[in-house]
């Protein structure tokens, strides 16, 4: 009995896909064992693609694949923005800054030769209004360039108000240059941001996701919030733009976030960050016209800024973090919307805790996320296990994020306190090295704590066995959440 074609060319085109399917999961299993990644990780991967046909391909192709090592300029014109960017070096030697703030200062800058700054003014923001009225009049000051970038940059009451602003001042000379990230972003019109490029100013998404560039854009988010102004003020922190950080959510509820105004010599670090996404976003070099103004600021404020991204060489943020905790000899404060650490990071929290180092985290009761709640609330019985003092912020959304260590040193910018600001977002965090200013934020602190439920250990413990089935569960892909 003879074949039918139909069923022979079924067959081989079967075989042929079958083949084709192994022989892209062989390559992903290889890329996975040669990337030398953490090993649990990586054979999480490996399981994945062997043992989920077809889910673990899609999966890796989305969440899996790594950036490090990609370049986003090259290293010419890294150098000549750098050159034309960078604030006179400050000998170390002469400070009186304790030993471990000089280590911290000495690995910011190995990472991403991120100078340290000394002649700087900071303003801390912890409300939307305020931040955004002395933004706004900022903004209407300006006389040669803006540089804004956003994660989050939405079409609705304090977002049109910021675009008109921007209109009305490319229409009068002013270069405006706009980066926003197309998934953080997405639910803003595209008319929104193409009647600020008709007239005149120049707006580009981060990473836009589309085909066929869907699965290797979509996990890499730009989650920065810098604004330069005339390369003298410079803005920085965790507010986006959208009406929640000014009027809070539907439900009354409020919307708590940290932001800062800087002007001195860190402008110049601020610039420098712009500059390097701009140019990766248009591919050819752009050196700001408008240099960082010298300043007449005789303050001894020290400020370094550290980015972060998947495609550094190292986790810079993840080890500035450490290096900061390891440092701590009598506290560690931490806000967070979200926390998923790492285990290295976990692991320095608890031993300094056992230390009977005082370490308190502070998260919000309920985020705008309930996977990332319950994978958070999976930490909690670890942490107080180990001494360190949990609290749950009630009023609200809590979006700060901030860690201040004993009296002089604090951290607070861009970045969450989870996998994902750490290995795949690109981030980036004010380092501040200054007493005063970490009193400031410790009032702060210490202020929202009595907004806070301490949690106790054995009144934890009694939380429904359900939900902690659902934290244990979401816990196990952290990671890629």
């Amino acid at each position: 009995m003879q074949i039918p074609e139909t069923i022979r060319l079924s067959s081989w085109l079967a075989i042929l896909l079958t083949a084709l399917y192994v022989a892209m999961v062989v390559t992903a299993v290889i890329v996975v064992l040669r990337e030398n990644r953490n090993p649990i990780r990586a054979l999480s991967w490996v399981i994945a693609l062997v043992f989920l046909p077809g889910v673990g391909l899609v999966f890796y192709l989305f969440f899996g694949r790594s950036l490090r090592g990609l370049h986003m300029i090259s290293r010419h014109n890294k150098r000549k923005i750098m050159h034309d960017n960078s604030p006179k070096k400050i000998n170390l030697s002469e400070l009186h800054i304790a030993d471990e703030h000089k280590n911290i200062i000495k690995l910011a800058h190995n990472l991403c030769k991120s100078p340290f700054t000394l002649n700087n003014e900071l303003d801390i923001f912890t409300d939307g209004l305020s931040k955004f009225d002395a933004l706004k009049q900022d903004l209407r000051n300006a006389t040669k360039s803006i540089l804004l970038q956003y994660y989050i940059f939405l079409d609705d009451g304090i977002g049109n108000e910021i675009a008109d602003i921007l209109i009305s001042k490319a229409g009068q000379g002013v270069k405006v240059k706009v980066i926003y990230d197309h998934i953080g972003s997405f639910s803003a019109k595209n008319k929104f941001f193409e009647k600020m490029e008709q007239h005149g100013v120049e707006t580009h998404p981060f990473f836009r996701v589309n085909f066929p560039h869907f699965a290797n854009r979509i996990n890499w988010r730009n989650h920065r919030k810098i604004v330069v102004i005339d390369g003298k003020i410079g803005y920085i922190g965790g507010m986006n733009i959208a009406d929640r950080y000014v009027n809070g959510l539907p439900n009354g509820e409020v919307w708590r976030d940290t932001h800062f105004r800087v002007k001195g010599d860190i402008v110049e670090s601020l610039i420098y960050s712009f500059a390097v996404d701009w140019n990766f976003l248009k591919k050819h070099p752009y050196v700001p016209q408008v240099k960082a103004e010298q300043s007449d600021i005789f303050n001894l404020t020290g400020l370094q800024l550290v980015t972060g991204g998947p495609t550094e060489r190292w986790n810079n943020l993840t080890l500035c973090f450490l290096r900061a905790i390891s440092s701590a000899r009598k506290r560690i404060l931490i806000q967070t919307p979200y926390f998923l650490p790492t285990d290295g990071l976990l692991n320095a929290l608890e031993a300094a805790a056992l230390a009977k180092i005082d370490v308190r985290i502070m998260m919000p009761q309920n985020t705008d996320s309930k996977l990332l709640h319950y994978a958070s609330f999976s930490y909690i019985t670890q942490c107080l296990k180990a001494g360190i003092k949990v609290y749950l912020y009630e009023p609200g959304m809590l979006h700060a994020k901030a860690m201040i260590i004993d009296d002089n040193f604090v951290t607070a910018g861009s970045t969450n306190f989870d996998f994902r600001s750490f290995e795949n977002n690109f981030e980036c965090n004010l380092l501040i090295y200054d007493s005063n200013l970490n009193r400031q934020m410790r009032d702060i602190f210490f202020n929202d704590v009595k907004r806070c439920e301490k949690l106790n250990l054995e009144h934890w413990r009694k939380r429904p066995l359900s939900q902690r089935f659902l934290e244990s569960l979401l816990r196990l892909v952290s990671p890629i959440l």
